[in-house]
């Protein structure tokens, strides 16, 4: 055996521990839900999420679940939502709010899934180098999937938009880093930064320490990732984590501000500092007085995704596992500062 073949192999084994290393930490993470807990019932949507075969090439072998509301007209944003570990397509869809979101305010979704196949613990790979690069994996599976639905309802190329939970999020980040000319924003909900596991040398030190970086080496990688050539616009980020979150640390979102604020060239000093429904909201804006960068602290919680249940002003979701109910919803937030409440 050649010394590259060797290299080949210990690489593939090293990877295939670092799945098994990340489903076993996601299971201690993510406990099964005791029978006793009484998951509330979901709201039928107006529609229908359907499963749709045959959208590409789909080299990260996911699973390709849409949801387009009735009678939506042509020229209608997309929004791609991705799911954590432990968790299916269909249902974080449907819980997170955004199926909700997309009935009152007129867009359609995507929802890529997650196989048993990929990872035990259905998490996206977002530590997996041959998983995170343009044109790669499961970013191009997720790539394929935007065309198809964009060539099948019509819509907006210009408002295509991307968010996530946990590995969800991590994997939102990625697309934002290496599809940068096909996402107008993105939204990371207790996720990691793109380049993370490699930056901090496993996936776990990322998510329990951090990695440490300079801002503009954080940037770099972002730079990497994108097309060659690229020096903008680059996609508005969105960050939403919890005070309280032991499974992703809340470092991750101040690297999250590092990595984006010196990729849209601008300082981390928000130029605004307020409340949203109660939540402490920075903004960080460009030269051109654009919010590049906005992150939402939730304080006291947990690992999960802000849910407010209810039919009121803001509200959307539905509480269940990571889905957690704290009088604010992180879906409505973030889609109405992407404009998605505006026809």
């Amino acid at each position: 055996m050649t010394p590259m073949n060797v290299m080949r192999k210990t690489r593939s084994a090293v990877f295939r521990l670092v799945v098994a290393v990340l489903a076993a930490l996601a299971a201690v993470a993510s406990p099964a839900v005791p029978a006793a807990f009484a998951v509330p019932p979901v709201a039928a949507p107006a529609g229908t999420i359907e499963q749709v075969g045959g959208f590409g090439t789909n080299p990260g072998a996911l699973t390709m679940y849409r949801y387009v509301p009735q009678g939506l007209p042509p020229g209608r944003p997309v929004v791609v939502a991705l799911h954590g570990c432990t968790q299916n397509a269909p249902d974080y869809g449907t819980r997170s709010g955004w199926l909700e979101l997309a009935d009152r305010w007129g867009f359609s979704l995507v929802l890529p899934g997650q196989t048993p196949l990929n990872n035990g613990n259905r998490c996206f790979n977002w530590f997996l180098p041959a998983d995170i690069a343009r044109g790669q994996g499961e970013a191009e599976s997720v790539r394929q999937m935007v065309d198809r639905q964009l060539a099948d309802t019509g819509g907006d190329r210009a408002r295509v938009y991307v968010s996530g939970l946990s590995a969800g999020g991590a994997m939102a980040a990625v697309l934002t880093a290496a599809y940068p000319d096909r996402f107008a924003a993105g939204g990371v909900v207790a996720g990691l930064p793109y380049g993370c596991a490699q930056a901090a040398g496993s996936p776990y030190v990322c998510m329990y320490v951090g990695a440490t970086q300079t801002p503009s080496q954080w940037g770099d990688r972002v730079r990497a990732a994108a097309p060659r050539g690229h020096g903008g616009p680059w996609p508005r980020m969105t960050v939403v984590h919890g005070t309280a979150d032991q499974t992703v640390r809340p470092v991750n979102m101040a690297d999250l501000v590092a990595q984006w604020t010196d990729v849209h060239g601008t300082d981390r000093t928000p130029d605004t500092e307020d409340t949203v429904g109660g939540v402490p909201h920075r903004v960080y804006r460009d030269a051109n007085g654009a919010a590049a960068v906005e992150t939402y602290t939730i304080t006291g919680m947990g690992h999960g995704q802000p849910v407010d249940p209810g039919t009121g002003d803001g509200q959307c979701g539905t509480a269940g596992p990571y889905l957690l109910d704290v009088e604010w919803c992180a879906a409505h937030r973030m889609g109405a500062g992407w404009g998605l409440d505006t026809r």
